[in-house]
């Protein structure tokens, strides 16, 4: 436990100052130019009169009894509420009114933070009952968009209010458990990172620090509470009722996402029946988006004004004919455009996990994750993934397993599954799969990788483990191959694995072991 707390306190540290370093960016970023449309700051009254911060913008033109289509946007995680002014300047030049508000426990509004919860959406449903009682807006024509935080509540509220007839929700998560809790396994440095900020920038409840207390001290006691609190908090568990208003969707994440990883927001792609479009690309948490809150031209915030000009403007832009599913590899510079999410990876190819393998817990072999925001961030703007010599991974900690050496390039797209037999020595333990693309000198960059923990099973009993690995677009370069590395220790996770622990990876003849990697048909 001594070692959790410090990795919070050294991960909170940077977040602490990160976060005050964007605040103060991008505070100042709307006032470095010029500002066309009257913009007001303003309290609005929440959930249970919790005072809310706001700022309103509405068209330069607005007078008379026009109205505007309204677009609310909850604010990011820590951040204040002129954290989208600049965009907002853009879409009241393109004819919305646009309310950016302080959501409950950060910064000047008021309340503790609620992290998505009930309190949360009631609150943005009061935001849009003041623009439509207090702006030139139209109650016809109403959307929410937000980064992070903002996107996750925005979601919440469409499933909730019928009113919100759009949403672009950007770096967000439909799945809270599946984000930080995936494979059974508690993402330690994501969670210290939105810890640490909440610290700095806001109030936490007695509710939210029990919570994060219970998480970081792994009680397995307290976990069916923590999954309830988070399905409370997960757009998917009320996808039937945002397919039932009919709400067109559309999603963007990062493939490196580092607090809210791929997969679920795939998974919630699909699960939606209304208009809907998926757009993945290289990055970490809200990276994709960063330039844009200060203005610059930015792919996401053109899509998501182009998403929401058709959808609440009836504009004719084109984007309800374009390709659903738009996915930017890690390793190239194009988009790919696909019908839905599962045409990426045409067909699979599987690589045997043959022998048997036993490998020591407690000791991170090399082989890891990174760090939270680092390491995704090098490979967005340097395609510098997290790199292992495979050749050198001590065996003792490690196991490893190669293709064969590939004649072609391999289009990685889609989510890699893990099968394997697992026997062992103790009751409860973790191990991480990675993926790596490896050389002709054996160094290998990281494709993808996932956690996995188990508890309650009977020592010397194999037992089989089904794994899907992150969500990926990467290509493997004709003269490389792909190697599948397992071990039971990476900082970005806590680990389970008692003192002393091993595990044996087996490949029986009527149940053998592979990885399952998808690709694109070339």
């Amino acid at each position: 436990m001594g070692h959790h707390r410090q990795v919070l306190r050294t991960t909170a540290a940077g977040v602490v100052s990160a976060t005050l370093v964007a605040g103060t960016a991008l505070g100042l970023a709307p006032t470095a130019q010029a500002a066309p449309n009257p913009v007001r700051f303003v309290d609005i009254s929440g959930d249970g009169g919790t005072v809310l911060k706001a700022n309103v913008v509405t068209p330069a033109a607005a007078g008379g009894t026009r109205r505007y289509p309204l677009l609310v946007m909850p604010t990011s995680w820590g951040l204040p509420q002129v954290e989208y002014l600049a965009q907002a300047q853009k879409l009241a030049d393109s004819g919305y009114v646009v309310v950016t508000y302080n959501v409950r426990g950060f910064w000047q509004s008021g309340g503790e933070i609620e992290v998505a919860g009930p309190p949360d959406v009631a609150d943005a449903s009061k935001v849009i009952d003041w623009a439509l009682a207090n702006t030139p807006s139209d109650s016809g024509h109403i959307g929410m968009a937000g980064v992070s935080y903002g996107a996750g509540i925005s979601l919440l509220t469409a499933a909730h209010d019928k009113r919100v007839r759009t949403v672009a929700a950007l770096s967000g998560w439909a799945d809270l458990i599946d984000s930080i809790y995936s494979g059974r396994t508690q993402h330690v440095q994501a969670a210290a990172l939105l810890d640490g900020a909440s610290l700095v920038t806001g109030r936490q409840g007695a509710e939210l620090r029990q919570t994060f207390d219970d998480f970081y001290a792994s009680n397995l006691a307290k976990e069916p509470e923590l999954i309830a609190w988070g399905k409370k908090r997960s757009a998917v568990t009320y996808v039937d009722q945002i397919n039932a208003n009919g709400t067109a969707v559309m999603l963007a994440g990062a493939w490196g996402d580092t607090v809210f990883p791929p997969n679920q927001y795939a998974d919630f792609y699909e699960k939606l029946t209304g208009p809907k479009r998926l757009e993945m690309r290289p990055g970490d948490h809200a990276t994709a988006e960063l330039t844009g809150l200060f203005g610059l031209p930015n792919d996401v915030w053109k899509d998501t004004e182009r998403w929401l000009d058709h959808h609440l403007r009836g504009v004719d832009n084109g984007i309800d004919r374009e390709q659903p599913v738009r996915l930017k590899p890690r390793s190239s510079g194009g988009y790919e455009g696909y019908p839905d999410w599962k045409s990426a990876a045409a067909t699979e190819r599987k690589i045997a996990l043959g022998g048997t393998t036993t490998i020591r817990a407690n000791v991170n072999s090399g082989a890891d994750g990174g760090t939270v925001f680092l390491s995704s961030i090098l490979d967005q703007v340097a395609q510098l993934p997290p790199m292992a010599s495979i050749p050198l991974l001590p065996r003792r900690w490690a196991a490893v397993w190669q293709s064969e050496k590939y004649q072609t390039a391999r289009q990685v797209r889609g989510t890699a599954k893990l099968h394997t037999t697992v026997t062992p020595t103790e009751e409860s333990g973790t191990l991480v799969a990675y993926l790596y693309d490896v050389g002709p000198l054996g160094l290998g960059k990281l494709v993808t990788n996932a956690p996995y923990t188990f508890h309650g099973r009977t020592p010397g009993k194999p037992f089989g483990v089904d794994l899907e690995l992150y969500s990926t677009a990467y290509d493997v370069p004709a003269g490389h191959r792909l190697a599948l590395v397992v071990d039971t220790v990476d900082p970005l996770y806590i680990e389970h694995n008692p003192s002393g622990a091993q595990l044996t990876f087996s490949s029986p003849a009527n149940d053998p072991s592979y990885v399952s990697v998808p690709l694109r048909e070339q």
